[in-house]
């Protein structure tokens, strides 16, 4: 697989570099037009990067309480010590230099009637409102698990969590155990707890031989992948995968978590993954669907289904066929930016399809990939092919780095 480069990034998401020259700009002595965008991630980023390439005239602010954006895709080989939380850690100065005003606050509440968003006493209004909330975890649905989870670690969320648990994996005497549990789909990344089982047990393998590694999958099987993982998997011995083993509860004080089929596992080192919906901000505005989790949007748009003038983004979505990934949200970030503005300027947006590219370390010098191109028919998002690598490879693994600074640069550049 070849490194993407930014105009193949664009072509692999379905946006080519016309369709973004091809927008109407609106004169700037015109009436000024406010998006406000929550989120900074990978999705919330781009979007309010290219409103601004996209329409100058067009006043972005963006909601993001961290200071510095922190890369989840590779924050799975910190916990290896392949690599370091600061090479993922950037900061959100290219967007200011496109006119995004940055505001490092968060969104407290979203009123749609009133078009506006609550930001502690101030509010803002806008004419089309873009949420990007990621996700939030669902600490109820484990018995014991919300008074302990400040010292029940997920690292789901890098940063902090991220250096916590690669800390206690190499405090671990070997021959200890550790446990990671996966949660019920649909989560964020759905290869990122195999790529995180592979990397762990290729850490323990070489620094700490005599440990294990016990992945508890709630999922009858592995979710992403399912063929490249199970062919890694068989490289460590020390790898004990149980799927179909849903955590109900755990017992911090006797470290010790139970799953629906009864089952009880100790423990010397517990990455508890819990399960996920999308973020508060988007619950508490009456966003999400039936399921009570996740955030229906219009295809072609990403136009809430609930709210008019608000769309949502990234892992926050479902009911598109593509996975909660990096890749997924920066290219709705730019999907999401051509409708909204082609909706200001009183156009028709186009039909755009995303698409999706994920690497999966496996080790410290080799990955696997997956590539996913979609198409938009009858107004909805179709997958009309994948393709995998045929194996691990190290050729991958340069590839992927090469993949993340191309994106990096997308997103924040």
């Amino acid at each position: 697989m070849k490194p993407i480069s930014r105009r193949r990034f664009l072509k692999v998401s379905g946006m080519g570099v016309a369709a973004l020259e091809a927008l109407p700009v609106t004169n700037f002595a015109q009436t000024r037009r406010r998006v406000v965008v929550i989120g900074g991630g990978w999705g919330g980023a781009t979007a309010a990067k290219y409103i601004r390439l996209s329409d100058p005239s067009i006043e972005v602010t963006l909601l993001e309480p961290s200071k510095e954006f922190i890369s989840c895709p590779f924050s799975n080989l910190v916990l290896a010590g392949v690599e370091s939380l600061k090479n993922l850690t950037m900061n959100y100065n290219g967007l200011r230099k496109h006119g995004v005003k940055i505001r490092h606050e968060a969104a407290a509440a979203i009123e749609p009637h009133k078009r506006r968003v609550r930001v502690g006493k101030d509010s803002l209004g806008y004419d089309r409102l873009i949420v990007s909330p990621g996700i939030d975890f669902q600490w109820e649905l484990v018995e014991g698990l919300a008074p302990a989870k400040d010292s029940v670690l997920h690292a789901w969320k890098a940063g902090p969590q991220t250096v916590q648990l690669a800390k206690q994996l190499q405090s671990l005497p070997d021959g200890g155990v550790v446990v990671m549990t996966v949660p019920p789909v649909a989560f964020r990344c759905p290869p990122g707890p195999y790529e995180r089982a592979s990397m762990i047990a290729w850490y323990l393998q070489t620094k700490k031989p005599k440990s294990k590694l016990i992945v508890l999958d709630a999922n009858k099987d592995i979710v992403s992948k399912t063929g490249l993982f199970k062919a890694v998997f068989k490289d460590y011995p020390n790898l004990d995968y149980r799927p179909a083993q849903k955590v109900e509860k755990i017992d911090v004080g006797a470290k010790e978590v139970t799953t629906e089929p009864g089952d009880k596992v100790k423990y010397d080192v517990i990455n508890l993954i819990p399960p996920q919906r999308a973020g508060a901000i988007a619950v508490n505005a009456d966003l999400v669907g039936g399921d009570k989790r996740w955030c229906e949007v219009d295809h072609v748009t990403y136009e809430s289904v609930k709210q008019k003038n608000i769309h949502v983004i990234g892992d926050a979505t479902i009911g598109l066929p593509v996975p909660k990934s990096g890749n997924v949200a920066n290219a709705m970030g730019k999907i999401c930016a051509t409708a909204v503005v082609s909706l200001l300027n009183g156009k028709e947006p186009p039909a755009i399809a995303p698409g999706n590219t994920c690497y999966s370390w496996v080790n410290d010098k080799e990955a696997i990939a997956v590539v996913n191109a979609y198409k938009i028919e009858n107004g909805k998002v179709v997958q009309i092919e994948q393709k995998l690598t045929p194996g691990k490879s190290v050729a991958v693994a340069q590839n992927s780095l090469a993949w993340r600074a191309s994106i990096w640069n997308d997103v924040l550049g």
